[in-house]
C-alpha cells in the first residue's frame, strides 16, 4: 500500500497555473512533479468551480445526515460520478461518498448518522467492585473487647427469644 501525500496550497496553485499557462500538460506535469494524474484532474475541477479557494486543504468536516442523503440522491438521480459529486458539493475526497453509500446500503438512513468515537464515558455493564481496605491488625486487648461486644449481643438476642417463647406460652394457656 502506498503512502498518501498531502500537498500544500502553494504547490497545488503552482501546478494549476503551469497547466493553465500552457507550459505543461496534465500528464507531463504528473510525471515531472510525481503527482497522480487523477489528483491533478481533481484540483483542476475544484479550481474551475471554486477558484483559488478550492485548492486550500480542508480540515475534517462533519456532515449531517440530510447533507449526506442529498449527495447520495443527487448521484442516483442525476447519474453523477463520484468526482463530479465531490466538486459539486465541495467534498474533499470521493472515499467519503463511497463510505456513505456503503453505510446507507447496509443500515439505511440510520447508517449515515455520526457515531461517537472512542471509549464510552461510563461503563454500562457492571459496577466496579472495590476491594475493602484492610484495617491494621488488632491488639489482644482490642480483640477481647470485640469478642465481649459480640457475646453481649448474643446474650440480648437469647433473652428476647426466651421472652417471646414465654409470651407465646401465656397466650396458649
Amino acid at each position: 500500500m502506498f503512502k498518501r501525500n498531502k500537498y500544500d496550497y502553494e504547490f497545488r496553485l503552482q501546478c494549476i497555473e503551469s497547466i493553465l499557462s500552457g507550459s505543461h500538460s496534465l500528464s507531463s506535469l504528473s510525471k515531472e512533479k510525481g503527482v497522480e494524474l487523477s489528483n491533478l484532474r481533481l484540483w483542476m475541477m475544484f479550481y474551475e468551480h471554486y477558484g483559488e479557494a478550492g485548492l486550500h486543504p480542508r480540515k475534517k468536516q462533519h456532515y449531517d445526515i440530510h447533507f449526506k442523503l442529498s449527495v447520495l440522491e443527487a448521484i442516483d438521480k442525476e447519474f453523477l460520478s463520484l468526482r463530479s459529486a465531490c466538486v459539486r458539493f465541495n467534498i474533499p475526497s470521493d472515499s467519503m461518498i463511497i463510505s456513505w453509500r456503503k453505510a446507507y446500503r447496509s443500515d439505511g438512513a440510520a447508517g449515515l448518522m455520526t457515531k461517537p468515537k472512542g471509549r464510552p464515558a461510563k461503563m454500562k455493564d457492571r459496577p466496579i467492585k472495590r476491594k475493602a481496605k484492610k484495617s491494621p491488625p488488632l491488639s489482644r486487648e482490642e480483640e477481647l473487647l470485640q469478642e465481649n461486644e459480640y457475646l453481649k449481643l448474643q446474650l440480648e438476642i437469647l433473652k428476647k427469644y426466651q421472652a417471646l417463647v414465654q409470651a407465646g406460652k401465656k397466650r396458649e394457656s
